[in-house]
């Protein structure tokens, strides 16, 4: 039998980024290919963000959202999150449910709580873990690190897209707004700021296709 590697050596490739940058969708297939494990971050705080909203805890309200991660019943399962056991994928998905969960990840305490979920993922063969600080806070012995970024207008049109295509209402001067905002509190936060880890290579898919960008971080992966 194979010997089992120690945690710290299981590998993992971080991609980090901002709102829209297509890093999601590049993880998730980057994680099919390879045969790892996937860990989509932004889904924990935005489900931490959907339960805020049912329990009526304000997003300003920083202890009681401390306590209420502790307290969340959160599982993946084939790809749907489920909150106390009720699928809320879509739910997740929603504007106002970003929006609110990038203010409540501006809490040290928050993102404290959620420290310990997201390491929990690194099991065997390895994990491909998606995010805005994977590489810089998460896993700092990521064996790759990658940025992925594109330009707001880009990125406005791509959710756009995905929103419609879900059955969900937009205006694309408004996600103009909402990106830019978002970019800018996730980027002075002072609680891990959102910015490349130094040792990342940073990936720009303003004019790439989802092929080609996966295909990229693939042979980065393989190369290492």
């Amino acid at each position: 039998m194979k010997p089992t590697r120690p945690f710290h050596q299981t590998p993992v490739i971080a991609i980090d980024g901002p709102t829209a940058s297509g890093k999601g969708t590049v993880a998730a297939l980057v994680a099919a290919q390879l045969g790892f494990h996937l860990l989509d971050s932004g889904a924990l705080y935005r489900l931490t963000a959907l339960a805020s909203v049912r329990y009526g805890i304000a997003p300003t309200d920083e202890p009681a959202l401390a306590a209420l991660v502790s307290d969340l019943h959160i599982t993946f399962r084939e790809g749907c999150a489920q909150l106390d056991g009720v699928d809320v994928s879509s739910d997740i998905r929603a504007e106002e449910i970003g929006n609110r969960a990038s203010a409540i990840a501006v809490h040290p305490s928050v993102r404290a709580a959620l420290v310990a979920r997201q390491r929990a993922f690194r099991k065997e063969p390895g994990l491909v873990a998606d995010g805005r600080d994977m590489g810089t806070v998460i896993f700092p012995d990521a064996v790759l690190k990658v940025f992925l970024t594109a330009s707001v207008e880009a990125r406005a049109a791509r959710r756009h897209k995905q929103l419609i295509q879900k059955g969900f209402s937009a205006n694309i001067d408004d996600l103009l707004r909402d990106l830019r905002e978002r970019d800018e509190r996730d980027s002075h936060r002072a609680a891990a700021p959102l910015k490349p880890a130094a040792d990342a290579k940073l990936l720009d898919t303003s004019s790439l296709s989802i092929d080609q960008a996966v295909d990229e971080v693939v042979n980065w992966y393989r190369e290492r």
